[in-house]
């Protein structure tokens, strides 16, 4: 737990360092806070209202436990959060084939889960606890907040990258530009690039801290491991159309549902599924 988390601080400090030096080195001060304006309103806007807008993206449709249909899968979610120790989520079903899961909302007392009928067909009951424990999980750690911070920096990098070397703050006294153009250049194409690369390791880490998590709370670590091995070959296989027009969503997931992309590569949201399988049976040991 404190190894995740320590990674999580270390990159969380890692991506605001590149955003003060890229900031210091094209933008100056000036460009380097109207950077950061724009991009905390961007985000700060998609904090509170993503969820709604995701939802209504996959076409997500709310149950109560009057629903007889899926009436276990409710009760299910309602017994986690008990264990979990938080308020009840709304609970809400995606008309998907591609088996896969999310979580959404700004804070525990806002948040929601939803699951594809896809991993309802496809998972045992003890199964899909464990995916819901996982997501769940994600609502305890508030990773909503984590990755809102994280794309507020990045973003705040890349619009420095583009429009900083127009910033006040890159010239000498003399009207001068105190940047070399090879240089800035070079800035300008590699701190994205290294904003990206900082971002889905923070990523990365917050999955495996929610597979943690999630084994704990439905005290079941074999049960999430096999639901992984099961989403992650099934979702090779059956494309999710909302995903591939929608690339952004994919980090939600609790498997990346895009295909025809490397799910081993830097660019990466999710650890590799073997690694993240391998780490919770070593956690079924202690159940």
């Amino acid at each position: 737990m404190l190894g995740n988390w320590f990674k999580t601080t270390i990159l969380m400090a890692a991506i605001v360092a590149l955003f003060g030096l890229v900031g210091a080195a094209l933008g100056g001060a000036g460009g380097m806070l109207i950077a950061l304006v724009i991009a905390a309103a961007m985000n700060v806007y998609a904090y509170w209202f993503s969820d709604k807008a995701v939802l209504k993206m996959y076409g997500a449709e709310e149950i109560t436990a009057d629903n007889v249909q899926f009436r276990n899968y409710y009760q299910m979610v309602r017994s986690l959060a008990e264990n979990a120790q938080l308020p009840m989520p709304k609970v809400y079903v995606i008309n998907e084939t591609q088996p896969n899961a999310f979580a959404t909302g700004r804070n525990p007392e806002n948040a929601a889960v939803a699951a594809t009928l896809g991993i309802m067909q496809i998972l045992s009951e003890r199964e899909l606890r464990g995916v819901m424990a996982h997501e769940l999980a994600h609502v305890k750690n508030r990773d909503t907040l984590i990755s809102t911070i994280s794309a507020t920096v990045a973003g705040a990098i890349a619009s420095i990258a583009q429009f900083g070397m127009l910033f006040g703050g890159g010239h000498h006294e003399n009207g001068e530009r105190n940047v070399n153009p090879v240089i800035g250049i070079l800035v300008m194409l590699l701190a994205p690039l290294a904003a990206s690369l900082i971002q889905m390791a923070i990523s990365r880490s917050r999955e495996f801290e929610a597979d943690r998590g999630g084994a704990e709370i439905c005290r079941d670590p074999q049960a999430l491991a096999s639901a992984l091995e099961k989403i992650h070959n099934y979702a090779h296989r059956i494309p999710n159309e909302t995903a591939e027009a929608h690339p952004e969503t994919a980090q939600m997931m609790i498997i990346n549902p895009l295909s025809g992309r490397s799910f081993d590569s830097l660019f990466s949201t999710h650890p590799r599924t073997e690694e993240r399988i391998a780490k919770l049976m070593q956690l079924a040991n202690l159940y």
